[in-house]
Parts: structure tokens; C-alpha cells; sequence
């Protein structure tokens, strides 16, 4: 695939994502992905396996009571690398989270493979999941 293909591949998952079709990013993840929340908080880590990521993404709508939203603010494709900018929002227990976020995908095969998650403040993403 080329640097369009896998631009086009990120924004469906976005798509998907936001839409809560887990159905549809099941299908766009490899069976072996990879996939990597910065911080030290609850939902911080490594998460292996593409049920391990959709579980990971289950958690991110039910910490936020279904709120959580990935706006797409730019995605920058390359043969190996494609970036996604983006805006993250979600109010819970009173508390709202709203910053810029990036995420490093690699696409393998039409599949994506890695997600490495890179937020502008991972203290204050970190409080939010607590």
C-alpha cells in the first residue's frame, strides 16, 4: 500500500472509532497489533493483540460514559509511517478532557499494525482515567 492508501485506511478507523463500530476497526487492525498508551495511568501501556486494542478503546468510551471523541485535525501518510493530529474530548464525573493528541500508526499488509499514542499533556490525560 501507498501513502494514500494508508491515509485513507486511518481515516475509516477514525470513523469507525468514533462511530463505536467495532466491527468495522476489527476488520482494519492486524490479528497481532500492537499498541502503545504514553503515561502511567490506569489505561497507560502496552496493549498486544487487536483484541487487546479494541478492549483498550472499550475502555476510553467506558471511562469517558460513551463521550470520548477523536476529531481529525490532519493525517500525514508515508510508506511506513502515517500520523494522525487530532483533538481528543470527553467529560466524565464532572471532569473534561480536551487536548491535542498524535498518534504513529504503521500499516502492514492494508492492516494497521502499531499505534504509538502521543498526548500534549499526559499528566492531565493520565487524571482524567484515574
Amino acid at each position: 500500500m501507498g501513502s494514500t492508501e494508508n491515509i485513507e485506511l486511518v481515516r475509516r478507523g477514525y470513523e469507525a472509532f468514533n462511530a463505536g463500530d467495532m466491527a468495522t476497526l476489527s476488520e482494519l487492525f492486524a490479528e497481532d497489533a500492537v499498541w502503545y498508551a504514553a503515561g502511567s495511568g490506569v489505561l497507560s501501556g502496552t496493549k498486544q493483540g487487536r483484541d487487546a486494542v479494541l478492549a483498550y478503546f472499550g475502555e476510553l468510551g467506558a471511562g469517558s460514559q460513551g463521550s470520548f471523541q477523536a476529531s481529525v485535525e490532519d493525517i500525514v501518510g508515508g510508506e511506513n509511517h502515517t500520523v494522525a493530529i487530532q483533538h481528543a474530548q470527553a467529560t466524565s464525573n464532572g471532569q473534561t478532557l480536551a487536548m491535542g493528541t498524535v498518534i504513529a500508526f504503521v500499516v502492514r499488509d492494508g492492516k494497521i499494525a502499531e499505534g504509538r499514542e502521543y498526548s500534549e499533556d499526559t499528566a492531565k490525560w493520565d487524571d482524567f482515567w484515574a
